[in-house]
């Protein structure tokens, strides 16, 4: 798993730029390539989704952590360049796009997760991975609100001990660090919503490194079941050693080497 410094580093994130979609080298035999998202609001980066095309769910949001108190935003957008790398680099709604053509519909559906999937589900709803609660102003809220950056999770889990992690136990881990790395990530499960279209996820995990001065960093990471309302208080490389047992991967770094493992 690419590491998530690097994968934020190459986003430029807080920078303005022009392309989006970064396509890995690497490939599962007969899948889609994951896409490297450098999520792009305003003519601005915000974070970095690593985005399974073939499950339609985002892998993780990578993106630093900086609460603010701007209003919840309800718009939600789509990434055009999953669809097609000549698109605009920058999210939209579905409504923008569409509006270039009905024969547009079917292809972005084929390309990733839609609103239309999410709609009438029991027991699951839509769980930002990076959340809008973790950024700092409206636009940066805002910029959450992309399906690529959504997965299907258990409407208690979401609502209940999710939630606190979220709220509670990140200001608290944070308190002293002048910058915290954030990724939150989701393991793709046995079962999908809107009819085969979009994985339900079997776990969903968090992890975060903070700089506390030059020389000091600290960590933490949670996991939880997808079907139950708790959380699994890991270190990071406690999570590392889960992870690589649920993605059958022999070694996973979420880090570098100089943010702790215990």
């Amino acid at each position: 798993m690419l590491p998530i410094l690097l994968l934020v580093a190459v986003c430029q994130l807080n920078s303005p730029g022009s392309a989006e979609v970064r396509n890995p080298s690497e490939y599962r035999a007969g899948s889609l390539r994951p896409a490297r998202i450098c999520q792009r609001y305003k003519n601005q980066y915000r974070f970095a989704t690593l985005y399974d095309r073939d499950n339609r769910i985002p892998v993780f949001s990578a993106y630093i952590y900086n609460p603010g108190q701007a209003k919840r935003p309800n718009t939600w957008r789509i990434e055009p360049q999953l669809l097609d790398l000549a698109l605009p680099p920058e999210m939209e709604t579905e409504g923008s796009l569409l509006q270039e053509g009905d024969d547009m519909q079917e292809a972005l559906k084929g390309s990733q997760a839609v609103l239309l999937d999410y709609k009438n589900l029991t027991d699951f709803n839509r769980g930002h991975l990076n959340p809008n609660g973790h950024q700092p102003d409206r636009d940066a809220k805002t910029s959450t609100f992309t399906l690529t950056n959504i997965v299907p999770q258990y409407i208690k889990l979401n609502g209940g001990a999710w939630n606190h992690y979220e709220q509670s136990t990140m200001a608290s881990k944070t308190e002293g660090c002048k910058e915290t790395f954030a990724v939150v990530g989701a393991v793709p499960g046995d079962s999908f919503i809107a009819k085969g279209r979009v994985n339900k996820p079997s776990h969903v995990w968090s992890a975060a490194c903070c700089v506390i001065d030059n020389n000091h960093l600290r960590s933490w990471a949670i996991i939880a079941r997808n079907d139950e309302n708790a959380v699994q208080t890991l270190t990071l490389g406690q999570l590392e050693e889960k992870l690589a047992e649920l993605y059958n991967q022999s070694h996973i770094s979420l880090f570098d080497s100089d943010c702790p493992r215990e």
